[in-house]
């Protein structure tokens, strides 16, 4: 059986010793943020994923989720259980407005919550990891009537949340949808249509289940802009607040698939069902892109959170399994074969697995204490630098950390050869369930065209060129830095790949689109790249300065920072020459030819 043990010390010293989360104390939510209040958390956040999560993973995904006669869905056994000892303990409210019940933390905290979570049971976060998002968009969006009714419920977890946008004929285009709202006479409106890929949309976990649907009012106009988004309860909740009668509707089938079997993923049926507008109308989009922004973070935690709990397995499993002999000598000369540790392609593998995840952890708390700032910073320009940064990163984590997160997951899947590919030891159910976040919440190629596409010319190109500042600054700051020449020249040259690539696209994907669709996905991988070198740079200055200090571990961190830099980054080149080439060799072959 596979085990899991929540990466504490690590994710601690990347908020503290590294992204300098104190010095934000100045914010919102930041000031009481001790070292010793973020440990506690952390580590009873562990214990819970550890102890409650991780084993139920194995058997939630061999049970799956259960689909009735009268269309409720049952959770696999332990599920209701492990979901009222979260809710009880508070953690879905970690981040959410104080105002509503929640604890107030910022959200970087309870995005390396999500990633302990996500790594001992995948499945079982999406619940309470969806019902985040649905906060987050009626908290921005929601009328006061709309935060009165759901929030406080939501943020106690006994309603949960849900995001209704695909339709069976239509996903990334959403132009296309054709679920309908007809205006009724007390203010509300009927909804009719068929939603699929519904993640908890029917379950036994929550009282009630809040459903965000966007559809279109009967007149609106066609594509995107006549969107609207409705706020559908799965139980209509009175004027006191409580539950009323039973919403037209339902779970027309729970879809079969791949991975994440324990999660309900439903076809769920809009019969006439009552709902009401979120915001303004036509103005769907804008108001769920908040949840979709939300969740899109939120699935690139579960790519590193995947790769992370492979990783854990394969590195221990390395270190057990017997098989030939080291190629510069026995090992072990006292046991018939080596420890397949001791092979030079065996470290490799694992160590780049390592290295992307502790840089890739680093990437997302960043982006999630920028993300922070952007909320509550009433410094209107540091404001606005964390909303250029969350734009920016965001497709670039979704679609570089789910990419890798499911590359190394094989790799780590590897390692146990043909016992890999049963099921005994767990990992080829981390293959299946990493293979999800490729493709939901926007698949990554349309995430790679979003990039460019979209954010690097937005406001005149500002977020990219303030990231090239950044990084630039980095590294004249620490020019001549004893212990870091490993890190500053690599990272240099790979920053320098990235601005020839973006000068590229600006000089050649104007005048013939097709050369941005063409390398746009090398070019987010290649941006990935460089943001992951910067974190290992600031990695290992820290533990430079760790290490002087006395701490244990920092040797291994430099290390691995350096296979990192000499053996992943030099990527960039690769990258670089793909996008250069162009589109027309791509766009040559006939559609026949294919």
């Amino acid at each position: 059986m596979p085990s899991y043990r929540a990466p504490v010390d690590d994710t601690l010293f990347l908020l503290y010793d590294v992204l300098g989360v104190e010095r934000r104390a100045n914010l919102p939510g930041f000031s009481e943020l001790s070292r010793d209040l973020v440990s506690a958390v952390l580590t009873e956040a562990a214990k819970f994923s550890e102890t409650v999560l991780q084993p139920l993973n194995a058997p939630g995904d061999l049970q799956g989720c259960t689909r009735l006669a009268n269309g409720d869905v049952v959770t696999p056994n332990g599920f209701r259980q492990a979901y009222k000892a979260l809710t009880d303990a508070g953690w879905g409210g970690l981040s959410a407005d104080p105002q509503y019940g929640g604890q107030g933390l910022p959200h970087v905290i309870s995005t390396a919550v999500n990633e302990f979570i996500s790594s001992a049971n995948m499945a079982f976060g999406m619940y309470p990891g969806l019902t985040q998002g649905a906060i987050a968009a009626l908290t921005l969006h929601g009328s006061d009537e709309q935060k009165r009714a759901y929030l406080p419920n939501l943020v106690a977890g006994t309603w949960t949340g849900t995001m209704n946008l695909t339709e069976p004929h239509c996903g990334t285009d959403l132009g296309l949808i054709r679920t309908r709202a007809a205006p009724q006479a007390d203010g509300s409106y009927r909804i009719a249509g068929t939603k699929i890929f519904i993640s908890a949309g029917e379950h036994d976990l929550a009282e009630n289940i809040v459903h965000l649907v966007l559809a279109r009012i009967e007149g609106a106009p066609d594509g995107t802009k006549g969107i609207s988004l409705f706020v559908v309860p799965k139980i209509l909740v009175n004027e006191d607040g409580s539950l009323g009668e039973r919403n037209a509707v339902s779970c027309g089938a729970i879809e079969r698939k791949m991975g994440i079997h324990a999660n309900a993923t439903c076809v769920m049926n809009y019969d006439g069902a009552t709902g009401w507008l979120v915001g303004v109308e036509n103005r769907g989009l804008p108001a769920m892109f908040t949840m979709m922004n939300e969740a899109r973070l939120g699935v690139g935690v579960q790519g590193l959170s995947q790769s992370e709990v492979a990783y854990q397995n394969a590195a221990a499993y390395a270190k057990e399994r017997l098989q030939g002999r080291a190629l510069s000598g026995p090992k072990e000369p006292s046991k018939p074969a080596d420890p397949i540790i001791a092979h030079a392609d065996v470290r490799r593998t694992l160590l780049s697995i390592k290295a992307f995840n502790e840089a890739a952890r680093a990437l997302i708390l960043w982006t999630a204490i920028r993300g922070d700032v952007a909320r509550v910073s009433s410094d209107a320009a540091e404001a606005q630098a964390g909303e250029d940064h969350m734009g920016l990163l965001t497709p670039v984590i979704k679609g570089v950390i789910t990419d890798v997160g499911f590359d190394n997951a094989v790799k780590a899947q590897q390692m146990f050869g043909g016992h890999g590919y049963v099921a005994d030891y767990g990992m080829e159910q981390f293959v299946r369930d990493a293979r999800i976040a490729m493709i939901y919440e926007g698949a990554n190629g349309v995430q790679a065209m979003d990039l460019v596409g979209r954010k690097l010319p937005r406001d005149g190109g500002r977020a990219i060129m303030a990231f090239f500042r950044e990084v630039d600054g980095f590294l004249s700051e620490n020019a001549g830095e004893e212990g870091l020449e490993a890190f500053l020249e690599p990272l240099k040259r790979a920053r320098e790949d990235l601005q020839k690539a973006t000068m590229w696209f600006m000089a050649n994907a104007m005048a013939k689109p097709d050369n941005a669709g063409a390398g746009a996905t090398d070019y987010m991988h290649l941006f990935g790249l460089v943001a992951l070198g910067y974190m290992w740079a600031l990695i290992a200055k820290a533990a430079l300065t760790k290490k002087a200090e006395g701490a244990d571990g920092m040797d291994a961190k430099l290390m691995t920072g350096r296979f990192f830099m000499e053996c992943c980054l030099p990527e960039t080149a690769t990258r670089l020459a793909r996008i250069s080439a162009g589109s027309e060799t791509i766009m040559a072959l006939p559609a026949e030819a294919f």
